[in-house]
């Protein structure tokens, strides 16, 4: 389980209620509610931390892996 330094864990906020973070396995969670009334909860995936809204984890694992891998035309 990555752990994440004090220092690091000391600056970042939830992007969606700017609350403080706390480590919880392999997991940033905020320390205040959000909207929902639930704490969020951030993924770390190798030592780094997803930081990213629920909605739009939510928008990325729903959109194509090949989106942006696509074979480019040639001009020409």
């Amino acid at each position: 389980m990555p752990k994440i330094s004090p220092e690091l864990l000391s600056v970042l906020r939830c992007p969606v209620t700017g609350s403080p973070l706390v480590q919880e396995g392999e997991e940033l969670v905020s320390t205040a509610a959000g909207t929902s009334g639930a704490k969020l909860r951030y993924r770390i995936e190798d030592g780094i931390p997803l930081l990213l809204p629920p909605e739009l984890v939510a928008a990325s694992n729903a959109a194509p892996s090949d989106q942006h891998d696509g074979p480019r035309g040639s001009a020409g």
